[in-house]
């Protein structure tokens, strides 16, 4: 049977009343289907809720002094520092010192074998002193020749014989004497004492070995301790700089760190610049002295070095992270607005360090993002906690 005639069929065989009520249901679901079908496209034509607020670290400007400073790497040494070694062959007898042991000028170090020069030095007093008497009996019969010349009771070349004598004999005892202060020299040579005052290092000889002159090594090494030297190359550009802190004695501070973990280690002053730029690098080489009584540097240590070049009087201090660099390098910051969202302010470097970067085009107080800016954009929402302010140098 057709569905028309079954629906026909059963629309007869109900009463009026259910034929109501079943057009009336009819009704109700074309009504709801129509409804579901304007809400869905209503909700289909609303516009996406706004994305959430991106978090972010950020830093604040603050208006304040800050040091320039240049840095470098230096290399810590000694004002002085020298090998002690024999002038003379001999025996080492004994050392007067230990290894590590801070001395004096001129304090005894070590002593050689000096019997041999003792001796030599005896022998030569006694030479002396033998010449001088045959000069003292020649003079004596010199005078004797002049009072006989005079009474012409000997002949002119007996005198001049004499005189000769005595001249030899004048000169043999000045050698004689010049001999006795070579051995007295090379006596002295035994007792070797420090040239300079500073710290003893490690022998390279014990107590009756040979020591010869030609010994490179030596017997060990003084070095000075306080004060002492850095040395560190500055590039080229910095030239001009150089020479200004160093005209007319100025003495620029010079702070030395510990390249590990930065741990400042001293303060020193600018020494002195090199009087020429390294043709292969372009570098100028640089001298500081620090103090160093307490012995924080030591020779041969690298050691982080800082140089201030300048004070810059209320300056624009925020955090190094802060900077982001687009086309061409130009650098800019995200700026936080009092609406929680950012904005793109193109900025200018005045001066960088590890710690804190000086900017123009910024205000005191302006809160910049230091952290998240690689997912924000101009009028990014954010989340901002406190603020931070940039570290001191």
């Amino acid at each position: 049977m057709p569905a028309f005639s079954l629906t026909s069929y059963l629309l007869a065989a109900l009463g009026p009343y259910a034929r109501r009520l079943w057009f009336a249901a009819a009704a109700l679901c074309v009504l709801a289907l129509g409804t579901l079908g304007l809400v869905r496209r209503s909700q289909s034509d609303a516009p996406p809720p706004p994305p959430p607020p991106v978090p972010v670290r950020v830093a604040r400007v603050e208006a304040r002094d800050v040091a320039r400073q240049a840095e470098s790497v230096g290399t810590v040494r000694p004002l002085r520092d020298v090998v002690v070694r024999t002038q003379i062959d001999g025996q080492l007898m004994r050392l007067h010192v230990r290894e590590g042991q801070q001395v004096a000028r001129g304090e005894l170090l070590a002593s050689l074998d000096d019997r041999p020069i003792q001796a030599a030095l005896g022998q030569a007093r006694a030479t002396l002193a033998m010449n001088l008497a045959q000069l003292r009996a020649a003079e004596l019969d010199l005078g004797r020749y002049r009072t006989l010349i005079a009474a012409d009771a000997i002949p002119r070349q007996t005198l001049d014989q004499q005189l000769a004598t005595v001249e030899q004999l004048r000169a043999t005892v000045q050698g004689n004497r010049a001999a006795i202060v070579a051995e007295e020299v090379r006596l002295s040579y035994t007792r070797i004492r420090s040239p300079i005052a500073g710290r003893i290092g490690l022998r390279n000889v014990d107590e009756g070995n040979l020591v010869r002159v030609g010994d490179a090594d030596g017997i060990f090494t003084v070095t000075q301790l306080s004060p002492i030297t850095v040395e560190f190359t500055m590039p080229q550009s910095a030239l001009p700089v150089l020479q200004h802190l160093s005209a007319g004695g100025a003495n620029a501070a010079v702070h030395a760190h510990a390249r590990d973990g930065g741990a400042p280690l001293a303060q020193g002053r600018l020494l002195v610049i090199d009087s020429r730029v390294g043709t292969g690098n372009g570098a100028v080489r640089v001298k500081a002295e620090f103090d160093n009584r307490a012995g924080e540097l030591w020779p041969g240590q690298f050691v982080a070095v800082r140089l201030h070049t300048g004070l810059l009087r209320d300056a624009l201090v925020a955090r190094p992270a802060v900077l982001r660099y687009g086309e061409q390098d130009q650098p800019y910051v995200f700026r936080v607005r009092p609406d929680n969202t950012v904005e793109i302010v193109p900025v200018s470097v005045r001066y960088q360090d590890r710690q804190q970067v000086v900017l123009e085009g910024v205000a005191a107080g302006d809160q910049l993002v230091s952290d998240g800016q690689s997912r924000l954009r101009a009028g990014s929402r954010v989340s901002v906690p406190i603020a931070t302010p940039a570290p001191r140098a």
